[in-house]
C-alpha cells in the first residue's frame, strides 16, 4: 500500500514518513494489554517507527497526523480502558477487535485473565463506547484432542450468550498450521489440527443459528447467513469516520472459491481470500506474554522474555 509521505521531526532529525489513516494496533502483538503506555507516548509525540519482524534492518516511520482511526485488536483491552477517552481527545476515532475463546480445558492461552473477568471487559467497553466498536472474534477455531465440532459449538454458543448483546459482530477463523503453531500445539498433544471441509460446513451451519452476525475470516466458505469478512470493514470505517469515505480504497471482493475437492478448511493463502481495506500495523513479533499456543507472532516463552527486557516505553518503536 502507498500512503502519502511527509517529513517529521524525529529524534534523529527530519525523517520521510508514511501517512496512513488508519492504524492497526496490532496483528503482531496485543498492544492494548502489554504496550498501552508506549502507544499513548507515540501519539503524543505524533509518529512511530516501525520494523520489518522478518528483517529488522528494513524500518519505516509512521506519522499520526492524518490517522483518524486505531483498529485495536486485543485478548486483554483492561489497561488501555482508562485512556480511550484520552486517545478521543486526540480527535482519534478507534474500534476493537476483542478475541475471546474457551480453550480453559486444554490451556490453550495460558496467560489470559479469567474468561469471566475478559467478557466483563468486553460488555464495559460496549456499555461505554458503543457496540458499533467491539467485533468479538473467535480465532482461532481448533479440532481434535477433544474438541469436535459438537464441542466448539457448545462452547461458542455459551459464549454468545454473554457477549452478542454487546457486539455488533462475531468473526471467526480456522486455525493455521504455520511451522511454530504446529510444533507448539504439538507438544500439547499431536491431535490438534484444522477442521475438515465437512467439518467446517458444519461449524458454519452452527455458527449461523447465534443470535448476532456472524463474518469468516479468510475461509472458503459459502454459507447463506456468514457473510466473508473484511476484518477492516469500509463499511464500520465509514460509520465510525464518514469524512474517510472519500480517500478510503476499495476492498478486494472477497468471494468463496468453493473447492470441494480439497481436504482441509485451510488449504488456501489467507491473503487471497482477506477483504480488508489497507491500515498500517505498528506492532512487532515476540512481544506479547499471553502464551497462547496456537500464536504465530511469537516462537517461545524465552524469545518473548527477551524482547520484552529490551523494550522502553519511551523508545521511538516496540
Amino acid at each position: 500500500m502507498k500512503w502519502t509521505q511527509g517529513i517529521i521531526s524525529t529524534r534523529a532529525g527530519e525523517r520521510l514518513a508514511i501517512e496512513p489513516e488508519i492504524i492497526s494496533a496490532s496483528r503482531a502483538t496485543d498492544i492494548p494489554a502489554f504496550h498501552a503506555r508506549w502507544l499513548l507516548n507515540r501519539l503524543s509525540e505524533g509518529y512511530c517507527l516501525w520494523k520489518n519482524p522478518f528483517n529488522p534492518s528494513q524500518s519505516q516511520y509512521v506519522s499520526f497526523k492524518k490517522c483518524r482511526l486505531i483498529v485495536f485488536w486485543s485478548k486483554n483491552p483492561e489497561p488501555l480502558l482508562p485512556h480511550l477517552r484520552r486517545i478521543e481527545d486526540m480527535g482519534l476515532q478507534f474500534c476493537f477487535h476483542f478475541t475471546i475463546n474457551d480453550y480453559i480445558a486444554e490451556n490453550l492461552e495460558p496467560g489470559l485473565p479469567p474468561l469471566a473477568r475478559r467478557i466483563a471487559a468486553f460488555r464495559r467497553l460496549s456499555e461505554r463506547f458503543g457496540r458499533e466498536r467491539l467485533i468479538w472474534r473467535h480465532d482461532p477455531i481448533i479440532l481434535g484432542a477433544g474438541l469436535d465440532v459438537a464441542v466448539i459449538l457448545k462452547r461458542i454458543t455459551r459464549l454468545a450468550e454473554q457477549i452478542a448483546p454487546f457486539a455488533c459482530r462475531l468473526v471467526f477463523s480456522f486455525v493455521d498450521f504455520y511451522r511454530k503453531t504446529e510444533r507448539n500445539l504439538g507438544r500439547i498433544n499431536p491431535d490438534f489440527r484444522a477442521p475438515t471441509r465437512d467439518e467446517a460446513k458444519k461449524l458454519a451451519e452452527g455458527l449461523a443459528q447465534l443470535p448476532l452476525p456472524v463474518y469468516s475470516c479468510a475461509e472458503n466458505l459459502v454459507h447463506p447467513k456468514i457473510r466473508p469478512s473484511s476484518c477492516i470493514d469500509p463499511e464500520l470505517v465509514k460509520k465510525l469516520c464518514p469524512d474517510l469515505a472519500a480517500v478510503l480504497p476499495a476492498a478486494k471482493t472477497q468471494k468463496a472459491l468453493q473447492l470441494p475437492l480439497l481436504p482441509s478448511a485451510k488449504d488456501i493463502p489467507r491473503e487471497k481470500l482477506c477483504g480488508c481495506i489497507p491500515a498500517k500495523d505498528i506492532g512487532t513479533y515476540d512481544s506479547c506474554r499471553h502464551g497462547c499456543v496456537y500464536c504465530y507472532a511469537c516462537n517461545s516463552k524465552n524469545s518473548v522474555l527477551a524482547k520484552l527486557r529490551r523494550m522502553n516505553v519511551d523508545s521511538e518503536n516496540l
